[in-house]
């Protein structure tokens, strides 16, 4: 969740006892939360309102679910939406699916099935605003399969995604959180032979241990208790197009033997069912940890790993994307300039410093967070490091190593190789001149022309300020 502004969700049902529900407990989340009981009522608002996130029930008044995906789709791309299904609908949640619905949620549900859905599909929508941004300012040499980026690493990718897309080659896709691993499954979907079928997502994470397999497999009447009809699962759903197996370092050992099984046989049996289904999908899974340790842990078989493992990719972090940084922020700049009616020209040279001086564990998402709200305290027409968040100012360097920032002048990147070594030593002049090897009157001249400041009776850097920078 954004933490600069709520996320705005608009909930859809007939009933209004269940959008009073929905409305408070998502309140309490901290979401703001607007309701509608009907087709007509809930147009009139997206007319006026801008939204991150629709839930909708399937039935509605005047219309069905299907009609507002449709209709938000074309007018709002942007948005996502989840759909509320009630028993005997799965086929046609399927169906919504296909139709450009995030996921659905069949009644009746948990809050925290809800919650987990909720936030998967705003950090997806965050990710594909994020690359559809950088379309506007960036060269189509850097824009290939909808990613972005002139990192040699993510030229890799978009090669591989080229290359090995039209196959029905398994995937497997290791990254950190919020890197873009769903991004780079949706583009090896989208330039495959199955881009017209299906293309399913399910993040083993967030349903519990004790409902993925039915979740996976399906059932036939009567396998459990509550199983009132027969359930076609989301593998078979998939069948014709592609599977997303998110976060499947957290599927439970017993269904992993199970899943390697369908893909060796291409057929599955739906619980308490003697009747094989013969299966025909591709395999892209996501894991947010590190593959070799997981097979070192026994927590991801190996039988099953070397299975999904036939195209392996690692997407960088973003610390390790430094020039991409920049094309981001400038992105984000762009669009958070248009949403909050600013007229922000563009980052100072400080600004871009300290944004590719960061760690950013929360990558791209946690970028889009930091340029949002300095367009909201910025008041000038250039983004400041005033506007930066708290963990920005510190006084240590974050980074290991010295950073050379994309697209800054020689002259700046001495001011920047000076300033990270007196933080390194603590101010000390001595340390600091003989790492850099200047004669100590020399490297006090370098200071002073750079407006760094030092308490020469203890070697300490007391404000480390530029004054009229050179451009």
């Amino acid at each position: 969740m954004n933490a600069c502004l709520p996320k705005r969700i608009l909930v859809v049902d007939d009933e209004t006892s269940v959008t009073a529900t929905l409305a408070l407990i998502l309140s309490e989340k901290g979401f703001e939360v607007l309701t509608a009981e009907s087709f007509a009522e809930s147009i009139k608002i997206l007319s006026v309102a801008s939204v991150d996130l629709v839930i909708t029930d399937l039935r509605l008044s005047d219309a069905s679910g299907i009609d507002l995906i449709t209709h938000i789709k074309r007018e709002a791309r942007e948005t996502e939406v989840i759909l509320m299904t009630g028993y005997g609908s799965i086929d046609i949640a399927i169906e919504a699916i296909k139709c450009g619905a995030y996921y659905y949620l069949e009644k009746p549900f948990e809050p925290d099935r809800l919650f987990a859905l909720v936030e998967m599909a705003l950090q997806f929508a965050t990710l594909r605003r994020a690359n559809e941004t950088l379309k506007l300012t960036l060269d189509e040499d850097v824009e290939t399969f909808g990613m972005i980026g002139r990192d040699p690493k993510m030229l890799e990718i978009i090669e591989t995604i080229r290359t090995a897309a039209p196959s029905g080659a398994s995937v497997l896709i290791e990254g950190e959180s919020g890197t873009g691993k769903e991004l780079i499954a949706t583009a090896f979907h989208t330039q495959s032979l199955r881009a017209s079928g299906p293309f399913i997502r399910i993040n083993c994470a967030a349903i519990p241990h004790e409902l993925i397999e039915s979740e996976l497999f399906g059932y036939k009447r009567g396998a459990f208790t509550g199983a009132e009809r027969n359930k076609r699962g989301l593998i078979e759903a998939a069948s014709g197009g592609t599977l997303l197996l998110d976060e499947i370092a957290e599927m439970p050992a017993h269904l992993q033997t199970k899943l390697l099984r369908v893909l060796q046989e291409r057929k599955l049996r739906r619980l308490g069912d003697e009747r094989e289904i013969h299966v025909n999908f591709r395999l892209v899974s996501a894991t947010n940890r590190n593959t070799v340790a997981l097979l070192e842990e026994g927590v991801l078989r190996k039988d099953l790993y070397f299975r999904i493992s036939t195209i392996k990719i690692k997407v960088p972090p973003l610390r390790e994307r430094l020039e991409d940084v920049l094309l981001l922020a400038n992105g984000f700049l762009k669009r958070f300039n248009h949403q909050y009616n600013k007229a922000i020209r563009d980052i100072s040279t400080e600004t871009v410093l300290r944004l590719v001086r960061y760690d950013w564990p929360g990558n791209i998402r946690e970028l889009e967070s930091v340029i949002e709200r300095a367009v909201l305290f910025c008041s000038g027409y250039q983004l400041v490091p005033a506007s930066l968040p708290e963990e920005f100012h510190r006084a240590r360097v974050i980074s290991s190593t010295f950073v050379i920032p994309p697209l800054v002048a020689m002259a700046e990147i001495e001011r920047e190789a000076i300033m990270q070594t007196l933080e390194r030593t603590s101010g000390n002049v001595k340390e600091s001149a003989h790492i850099l090897r200047f004669a100590r009157p020399t490297f006090y001249r370098k200071l002073k022309k750079l407006g760094i400041k030092i308490d020469r009776s203890n070697e300490s850097m007391m404000e480390r300020k530029l004054i009229n920078p050179p451009h």
